[in-house]
């Protein structure tokens, strides 16, 4: 277990690490790190960081959701979720969360644009994380007992949250 939290840890802080010095100032963690450490202060080493470490476009606007997809599939792969009868498995979730995000962003439903980009690092983060990494077999409810396990599946899906741009 403790090998699947530091699988998850990592590609969520090389996340933030890309959003704090190469996303927008808007997304909400950006805006809480200026107002923990001074605007003045957070835009100086977001400029130092971003010249010392340049990245590709893809890379910066990609990667991160890819690294979310992979961490949320990993940390879920035993767990599910029943409605009724009816059982789902928790680590289908995040690849049908963001490929319809996508195309509710095709279609202006929601803020953001489609990229193509963006579905081919979800698709392949998750099948790594989903067909590429082994389970357990120990299937359990997210939701009966609540367990630390649910806890930051739930937590790391709601990390979402801290990449939304501000108007």
């Amino acid at each position: 277990m403790r090998r699947t939290y530091s699988l998850a840890a990592v590609p969520l802080l090389i996340s933030l690490f890309i959003y704090l010095f190469y996303r927008s100032r808007s997304t909400v963690v950006n805006e809480l790190m200026a107002f923990i450490f001074s605007s003045g202060v957070y835009n100086q080493a977001r400029r130092a960081v971003s010249y010392a470490i340049p990245l590709s476009e893809p890379v910066v606007f990609s990667l991160p959701g890819g690294l979310w997809v992979f961490c949320l599939t990993i940390l879920s792969k035993d767990l599910y979720l029943k409605i009724g009868n009816t059982r789902i498995q928790v680590a289908l979730l995040p690849i049908l969360f963001v490929i319809g995000l996508e195309f509710l962003q095709l279609i202006h439903f929601t803020n953001g644009t489609f990229d193509l980009w963006d579905i081919g690092f979800y698709l392949a983060f998750w099948s790594l994380g989903y067909l590429g990494l082994p389970s357990r077999d120990l299937q359990q409810n997210v939701l009966s007992p609540f367990t630390l396990k649910g806890f930051l599946c739930l937590t790391c899906f709601l990390s979402v949250y801290l990449a939304h741009v501000n108007s």
